[in-house]
């Protein structure tokens, strides 16, 4: 099947997908429109990796959640390697490694392989997880033999691999491979390519095991300027991400973030950095030492102690070596900024009051997946709460 001269993506993947289901190869779940489509024999194409060398050599094999590549996990869990798989839409952070029972049968590991099993047999894999990926394997839309890859169009492989490599957690010689029908392997203008699009390195269908020698650099990280703020919603651990190249001083701009800092020289914006700038920052970070509580109230909130609306959120697990400030630097930049902070760096905690349970939802939702000094915080409504935002400190450990 051809690509066609001049068509788009979206004419490519409409060609696609409109073929597997005339010509009857399309599998369950159908229709496979929008979707990385499932075809009759993906089965048997996912058996090709067991002939790979990188296969073979891998420890670490990072796989799809699609239909397509079920039976590629249920071969990586019987060949007893580590299996990790991205979470749906990257909602609750990059990946689930699949931990399958003690002395598992391949009928539970066959269950593993499965999105319920994906489910049930999971744990999560942090920004701190110092995972490493000697494997990638995507579902595709359409693939040409030169290794270019078009997806279903909402850019999550393209958005996992940059972020496996913002992480470390892949090299620039780590392969990629791609499991697709005979049907799907066509002609691609390379015109149609970004460069934030991810390339294969091999292509497994139902005949044929193809080595693209693909050419094409993959992409070497998040490229910030084509992120969005809606991205950045959906996205939670892209936050993370994106705070921890910040730090590192990466220019992290997002794609409509230019036409917020035309407004960044406003009188109040100028003011609120002076108010900044005049703050004490050694107050703040002798308050964070070992042993020590900090407690600081927003001068908005004169009243706090008077209110009965005010709902705390916990934040645990944080670093012995991670200070007050930089939590406070953090809640600035993903728009958290509590009412009140209360500081417990002994005991590797801090409570954050809000004006009310709608604003304390939305920060948690904002700091999920947040990763300080080397942990990822755990960030949830405090257990305990009580009128005028008081809570009890030993609720939650």
């Amino acid at each position: 099947m051809e690509g066609g001269a001049g068509a788009s993506k979206w004419d490519v993947r409409e060609k696609v997908w409109d073929y597997l289901e005339a010509s009857g190869l399309a599998d369950f779940p159908r229709p496979v429109h929008r979707r990385i489509p499932n075809f009759k024999g993906a089965s048997h194409a996912a058996t090709r990796l067991l002939c790979l060398q990188e296969f073979k050599a891998a420890n670490t094999v990072k796989i799809n959640p699609d239909a397509p590549q079920k039976n590629a996990r249920f071969l990586t869990l019987e060949a007893r390697k580590t299996l990790l798989v991205p979470t749906p839409r990257l909602r609750t952070g990059l990946f689930n490694k699949i931990v399958p029972p003690s002395g598992a049968t391949k009928e539970i590991l066959r269950i593993c392989a499965t999105s319920q099993g994906i489910k049930d047999y999971s744990v999560p894999v942090g920004l701190d997880g110092k995972a490493r990926v000697d494997l990638v394997v995507v579902g595709s839309v359409a693939v040409s033999e030169k290794g270019w890859r078009i997806g279903k169009g909402e850019g999550y492989a393209d958005m996992e691999y940059a972020m496996m490599v913002s992480m470390g957690a892949v090299q620039a010689d780590t392969p990629v491979i791609t499991i697709v029908h005979d049907c799907q392997v066509i002609d691609i203008a390379e015109e149609l390519l970004d460069d934030h699009d991810l390339t294969v390195d091999y292509i497994l269908t139902p005949t044929r095991t193809i080595k693209t020698n693909c050419k094409r650099p993959k992409p070497q990280g998040i490229i910030w300027h084509k992120v969005s703020y809606e991205m950045l919603e959906k996205i939670p651990i892209l936050k993370s991400l994106r705070y921890r190249e910040k730090q590192t001083g990466k220019d992290v701009t997002l794609q409509d973030e230019h036409s917020d800092l035309a407004n960044a020289n406003t009188p109040a914006a100028l003011n609120e950095k002076a108010m900044a700038e005049n703050a004490n920052p050694q107050a703040a970070m002798d308050s964070a030492q070992i042993g020590q509580h900090y407690v600081e109230s927003d001068s908005i909130s004169p009243r706090l102690e008077g209110s009965g609306m005010i709902t705390t959120v916990y934040v645990g697990n944080i670093p012995p070596s991670v200070r007050v400030s930089e939590l406070k630097c953090a809640l600035r930049e993903f728009h958290a900024t509590p009412l009140r902070l209360n500081w417990q760096g002994a005991q590797h905690r801090a409570f954050l009051d809000y004006k009310d349970k709608a604003t304390a939802e939305s920060a948690v939702s904002s700091l999920k997946g947040l990763s300080l000094g080397g942990n990822t915080l755990r960030v949830e409504l405090a257990k305990n709460q009580r009128n005028k935002g008081q809570v009890e400190i030993n609720s939650q450990k």
